[in-house]
């Protein structure tokens, strides 16, 4: 078994220790082990240790206004997640589920100071990491109004639904109408004795016809009326999807028009210098 020294020294952001000093940490750490589908820590909870990843894989994720669930990261071995919380102290701002059985060396945040007391050159390649992942983070944000509602609801159809759904597209088209004008042309024409050598087998006034044709109506009328909930569903999601699009529009005007008030204040600043300086 791999001792804690270890484990540390896959880690990127323990790479560049010395042994001496990887011991020294690795009596400050403690290994954790998660089972799979087991919450780490949730949104809100008070963070107060780094995790490193040394086996299997954790998800950290947050839920919208909308109630969508948003993976920011999928971590394995070599990661490490928690790190907001313990360097600015406050709740977390995430979710981290295990996702795989998972084994984790938790370091709390004093252990963590007295570790970058003795190497603080590691702050530099912490801050770093934690810069790409903010980037990262921050480019999943920009895209999450952007949803297509056919994907949203063709994944959650049934089979029914999905026959509902074909069912009414069919009966809406010319294809359909041809069929049907088609079989009740060679009905009447053989049931009128049209036909030599054929026996009317309905009648007129064609009874057996009638009836099949209210059955069709009444069996195409629940099929349609599936479909229209269908859709009434669907437009109620677009217009959700819609209003995400014009808030997130709504934000990103705010942000220019904060950009071109600094940039305005920059200029007039410097014109002001420039007519001193005339």
């Amino acid at each position: 078994m791999l001792s804690k020294a270890e484990r540390l020294a896959p880690i990127p952001l323990f790479r560049s220790l010395s042994d001496d000093e990887r011991a020294t940490l690795a009596g400050m750490v403690e290994v954790v082990r998660f089972p799979a589908g087991q919450a780490i820590f949730e949104y809100g909870d008070t963070g107060d240790a780094l995790f490193a990843i040394c086996r299997g894989q954790v998800e950290i994720f947050l839920t919208d206004d909308t109630g969508t669930r948003i993976v920011l990261e999928v971590g394995g071995p070599g990661d490490f997640f928690g790190e907001m919380g313990l360097l600015a102290p406050g709740p977390h701002t995430a979710s981290a589920v295990a996702t795989a059985d998972l084994e984790v060396l938790r370091i709390d945040r004093e252990d963590l100071e007295q570790f970058l007391g003795f190497h603080p050159t590691a702050a530099i390649d912490l801050l770093d990491l934690l810069g790409q992942r903010l980037r990262a983070t921050n480019e999943v944000l920009r895209h999450t109004a952007s949803r297509n509602v056919n994907a949203e609801m063709a994944d959650t159809r049934t089979t029914v639904q999905k026959l509902a759904d074909y069912i009414a597209e069919f009966s809406g088209s010319i294809a359909f109408f041809a069929l049907n004008a088609g079989v009740f042309l060679v009905w009447i024409v053989i049931n009128t004795g049209l036909v030599p050598g054929l026996s009317a087998f309905d009648p007129f006034p064609f009874g057996l016809l009638t009836m099949a044709v209210s059955l069709e109506a009444i069996f195409l009328s629940i099929f349609v009326l599936i479909s229209q909930n269908r859709q009434a569903a669907k437009d109620h999601i677009r217009s959700d999807i819609e209003y995400e699009v014009n808030l997130k529009a709504e934000l990103e005007i705010a942000e220019l028009h904060r950009k071109l008030d600094r940039l305005n204040t920059v200029i007039q600043s410097r014109f002001a210098d420039l007519e001193r300086r005339l």
